[in-house]
């Protein structure tokens, strides 16, 4: 009795990692006003959410203000490497947009708008 335990706990822990969303990890943004960040993405629920782990400008890494806030969050997976009804915010500007992302492979294209306003980055992951 105490194997047949042992196994399915090994199989649920085996299948609960096999299962992890592939937007996980981290990814390097690009530049905005002079910075760029390394943006943790994360299960928060169903959704995806990202949290700012590290941040860089000219002169190298440095602690910005900005470290362990989120960035992203609410991205829901809609399958195929995309992701919708979330929300992303502007660090340079303090602004919130409606987001949505879309992942191919290793580059992750993040999008957000502010009515007709769109602006978009063009992510990578870390490593």
């Amino acid at each position: 009795m105490l194997k047949r335990l042992a196994a399915a706990a090994a199989l649920a822990l085996t299948a609960g990692a096999a299962s992890a969303d592939p937007v996980e990890g981290m990814w390097k943004t690009e530049v905005d006003d002079g910075a760029y960040a390394i943006v943790r993405m994360a299960p928060c629920g169903a959704k995806i959410c990202g949290t700012i782990a590290r941040t860089f400008n000219s002169g190298g890494e440095y602690r910005s203000p900005s470290i362990g806030k989120a960035l992203v969050w609410d991205m829901e997976p809609q399958g195929g490497g995309a992701y919708a009804n979330g929300k992303i915010w502007r660090p340079s500007n303090d602004k919130v947009y409606k987001s949505k992302m879309q992942m191919s492979g290793d580059d992750l294209k993040v999008s957000g708008c502010i009515g007709p306003i769109c602006l978009g980055q063009n992510w990578t992951r870390a490593r």
